[in-house]
């Protein structure tokens, strides 16, 4: 090591709490190079240059000190055990299908992937390697996310995406830059998110469910019956948690077990409808079971194990991907329309929108499917489209997550101000704005708040739990 190179090692590992995190600056002459990231994994590095040996150890001091007023502390690299992660193994034989799917492109991001978010706008993909993508309903491809871990799956709240991470991060990917969102307990291994309302809800390895409100604090768990919790779904009225012994239906608001039904196999996914529940399972099937008391209404029987399950709206035709590259379609009762090859593997997560079926499958690929009736029947005769291959243009928008804000002197036109202020022995953001609540809690991301601070945003949202969401970026007020 040169005599000019230093380095710092903090970490932030909080028991009980989300944080698991180091962050490393190593000055060697004029150059300051940044790694952080989750304990045990590689990290993110970032170098940059300075005009001078002063001005890098300046730079590197004032990155250290922002660190250790926000909890960071000095330790030895390798002293805490990394995160639990499992990456879900699976297997992915060919179909026996003997026609293949209609699909009409597909989109190969490298990595096996899991998460898959369909809106009336664009379609959203996300990797092991922690790549999300945005796509036009067209196959366009608009737009990469690049975050520090791997992407176990993504969720929709209303306006808001969220990619939940295997880092113990949910991201917000509603603005421009993505920004942490919510901090998962260094002791959950993650296998499965939803949000709704602003609540996160998580399943884990153990088969245990964590729930955490729109503050990013803890609000209540429990633990099942079961392990290896791969289903988590939550409506106005319940959780419902999908493991290997079944699923079991919470009250919201954690007052207890409202009923639980043993499955056919243990569930791999799951799926909800406003009055049903389906749990995809290795026993080969799907099952429709009552929201209302968990009773199953309906089977839909497969060849081999159920990776992924959607529906249509309402229910009307129920869509299943199993673990030998086969995508299937049932009638509402449980009557078997057709199977196809996917052409891609397996289908590890899936969603129906508009006569398409999008699934993102074991060879990282997005694929959409014509599941128009005629398509169907065409492609059942042998008869299907030449797949387009898209390709994502060399110069893509990337765009990583934010771990500063940006500052401005003065409020844009049309902002609405936000300070933070301590409450309860808590650092909470309320709206200082004229028209909105000052009483209300704002959603605001953790690792931004300092005391006194006030910040502009370019919208606010009320929540049915009486508290704002920010649409749009952040920014300091300096």
């Amino acid at each position: 090591m040169s005599a000019t190179r230093t380095t710092t090692y903090l970490e932030l590992s909080q028991e009980g709490g989300g944080a698991h995190k180091f962050y490393e600056v190593t000055v060697d002459a004029t150059t300051v190079t940044v790694r952080y990231g989750r304990i045990g994994s590689a990290g993110t590095t970032q170098t940059s240059a300075f005009p001078s040996a002063e001005r890098a150890r300046a730079a590197a001091a004032k990155k250290v000190g922002e660190k250790v007023r926000k909890g960071y502390a000095p330790a030895v690299p390798g002293g805490r055990a990394a995160r639990p992660v499992t990456r879900r193994q699976v297997a992915s034989a060919p179909s026996t299908a003997r026609a293949v799917a209609p699909v009409l492109w597909r989109f190969r991001t490298g990595a096996p992937a899991f998460g898959i978010h369909i809106d009336e706008d664009r379609c959203w993909v996300g990797n092991q390697d922690g790549d999300v993508y945005t796509l036009g309903h067209d196959g366009e491809v608009l737009a990469r996310y690049r975050l520090p871990d791997g992407v176990k799956c993504l969720v929709a709240d209303d306006f808001w995406i969220y990619a939940g991470c295997d880092d113990g991060t949910v991201y917000d990917l509603s603005a421009k830059l993505p920004f942490a969102a919510y901090r998962i307990a260094s002791d959950v291994d993650i296998f499965w998110l939803d949000i709704h309302e602003g609540i996160l809800n998580v399943a884990d390895r153990d088969g245990g469910l964590t729930v955490i409100d729109h503050e990013d604090e803890h609000q209540w768990s429990r633990r099942s019956t079961g392990s290896h919790a791969w289903m988590v779904r939550r409506d106005a009225r319940a959780v419902y948690h999908g493991h290997s012994a079944g699923v079991t239906a919470y009250a919201q608001d954690g007052g207890g077990e409202l009923w639980h039904t043993r499955t056919t196999g243990a569930v791999l996914f799951g799926w909800q409808e406003d009055h049903a529940v389906y749990a995809g399972t290795n026993r080969t099937v799907v099952q429709r079971l009552a929201k209302t008391d968990g009773a199953i209404e309906a089977t839909y029987l497969c060849d081999t194990a159920v990776y992924s399950c959607a529906t249509a709206p309402g229910g009307c035709y129920v869509f299943a991907g199993d673990s030998s590259s086969s995508v299937y379609c049932f009638a509402a009762d449980g009557t078997r329309l057709w199977k196809l090859g996917t052409g891609s593997g397996s289908a590890l997560s899936m969603q129906y929108l508009d006569e398409k079926l999008y699934m993102v499958t074991t060879d990282g690929s997005l694929v959409c499917v014509d599941a128009s009736e005629t398509a169907i029947a065409a492609a059942q005769s042998g008869i299907v489209p030449t797949p387009l291959d898209i390709k994502s243009a060399a110069a893509l928008p990337t765009y990583a997550p934010a771990t500063t804000v940006r500052t401005v002197s003065a409020v844009p036109a049309g902002g609405i101000v936000v300070e933070c202020v301590q409450q309860g022995g808590r650092l909470r953001v309320h709206v200082v704005s004229d028209g909105y609540d000052p009483t209300w809690n704002v959603q605001f991301p953790r690792a931004v708040r300092l005391p006194g601070a006030r910040y502009v945003v370019e919208a606010l949202s009320p929540a049915s739990g009486g508290f704002y969401r920010v649409r749009g970026e952040i920014k300091r007020i300096l």
